[in-house]
């Protein structure tokens, strides 16, 4: 059990498969991790030990995870008895009366999941340390965030408490914690992994689900296993020639990097972040790529309105349409300030305002796409920001403005994937010289996720990160 660590989930479904290593073996192996790690770190937040003991001995699919254990995020993936609690004191009794179609997928991969991580409340905040459950803490420096809204997942898998988690991302919500917590984090195309059957999308088309994992392979088989739509889906995603796994396998030839440090926000870009992006810079040009400065162009200042609409319109709906049903009348004794007051902006606009936020998010979309026509990906940092300490990000404070201005500087670079629809993922390549991560970014065009999968494979390759592992991951319980 002292070598788990040298393998990836990959790696470890081999074992399992040349029975070096049984199942149940290893399920034991990291439940005993979160025992002896999780108290440092408050990533997981619901055990399911019996329901993984359980199905491992019912006999699990022969899928490329067979055998892995595996959590989910406490937000939209639903687990058939098990309640979704959204990271809301709302929703804390809600139970799920079937598997979403994404963790069924997940568990015809073969996985075990055995638990389910921390996220802030109805994965609004780029931070995890709602009321519900508390802060989420970063692995690598315990006063600090571990990012959000899957911030659990993040911080479990940097600290080995699970080989891979799921996650989704809204506006950074995978990718963020990722760079705080010095893992890799992949954000799909639009509409290549399925919402249904409970979500037909999510927040208009802008939040995806996918994974926090240690290694880009990883990631990809993952993506493979899950990806697809599902009948009676309102649209699908992509086509792909080859899968992502084969993807990781290949060059991804000489690509047109733009790269962009500032934010257009105007939030100032902190200089650990803006090094994290040269060096990597620097790197792409040592592996033969053409660099140069180049920026996505949209309406930046109709974005910055129409964005937050959706997101409260939506934050509002599922408040109201759970209140129908169980006859609950919402208070601050069941969400945070912060999910109040956007609530009441859902309420309180028309819909006539949601529906032309929806079209200037579609906007932003043909605005961009002549970019990445030029250009391949482009690269930025993930934050503008190191991972901010522990408050500053707190969803239950009174100072709604200084939260607001918080956020704003600490996130300006992410949300862009998420109203395009684009693929993207933060890498970890850079750590300070104290040992905190700050990740790097990449945005690519409609359904490049393969080229994705390859630069990031060739990046691994070059700058190894797996073997870094924060000091709540280095010892053994």
């Amino acid at each position: 059990m002292n070598e788990l660590d040298q393998y990836d989930a990959l790696g470890l479904a081999g074992l399992v498969r040349s029975g070096r290593l049984g199942a149940a073996e290893l399920l034991e192996a990291f439940i005993a991790r979160v025992e002896a790690r999780n108290p440092s770190v408050n990533a997981v937040v619901r055990r399911m030990y019996d329901e993984a003991r359980r199905d491992i001995a019912a006999g699990l699919p022969d899928g490329p995870f067979s055998g892995v254990p595996f959590m989910l995020k406490d937000l939209r993936a639903e687990y058939g008895g098990v309640p979704t609690t959204s990271g809301s004191r709302l929703f804390c009794d809600k139970v799920a009366r079937e598997d979403s179609e994404l963790v069924r997928r997940h568990r015809r991969a073969g996985l075990v999941i055995f638990g389910k991580t921390n996220t802030s409340e109805f994965g609004c905040c780029p931070s995890t340390e709602g009321t519900l459950f508390g802060a989420t803490r970063n692995p690598w420096n315990r006063e600090l965030s571990a990012g959000g809204s899957s911030g659990g997942s993040a911080a479990a898998v940097a600290a080995g408490l699970v080989p891979l988690a799921h996650g989704s991302d809204g506006g950074g919500s995978i990718r963020i914690p990722a760079a705080c917590c010095g893992v890799f984090g992949f954000k799909p195309t639009r509409g290549v992994n399925p919402a249904g059957p409970v979500f037909g999308e999510a927040w208009n088309g802008l939040s995806a689900e996918h994974a926090l994992t240690r290694s880009v392979r990883d990631s990809a088989a993952l993506l493979d296993a899950t990806r697809g739509p599902a009948p009676g889906d309102p649209y699908c995603g992509p086509t792909f020639e080859r899968s992502m796994l084969e993807e990781v396998g290949r060059s991804p030839g000489r690509l047109r990097v733009a790269v962009q440090r500032h934010a257009l926000s105007g939030a100032p870009v902190h200089a650990d972040c803006v090094a994290a992006v040269d060096e990597c810079a620097k790197l792409l040009e040592d592996l033969g790529h053409h660099v140069e400065e180049g920026v996505p162009s949209y309406d930046v200042a109709r974005i910055g309105a129409a964005y937050p609409l959706v997101i409260a319109a939506n934050v509002q709906a599922a408040i109201d349409e759970y209140s129908e049903a169980t006859g609950i009348t919402p208070g601050p004794e069941h969400v945070d300030n912060v999910i109040g007051i956007l609530g009441r902006m859902g309420h309180d606009r028309s819909a006539a305002d949601l529906a032309r936020a929806v079209w200037a998010m579609h906007a932003v979309g043909r605005q961009v796409a002549p970019f990445f026509g030029q250009h391949d990906v482009v690269l930025t940092p993930v934050v503008a920001t190191p991972p901010p300490p522990i408050g500053t990000l707190d969803t239950s404070t009174d100072d709604i403005k200084g939260y607001l201005e918080a956020v704003f500087r600490f996130i300006p670079f992410t949300a862009l994937a998420n109203i395009a629809g684009l693929p993207a993922m933060a890498v970890p390549l850079h750590w300070r010289q104290d040992g905190l991560p700050i990740g790097v970014h990449f945005t690519a065009g409609f359904g490049r996720d393969g080229l994705l999968f390859s630069l990031a494979a060739q990046l691994e390759a070059a700058r190894p990160w797996a073997g870094r592992r924060p000091p709540a991951g280095g010892q053994q319980p």
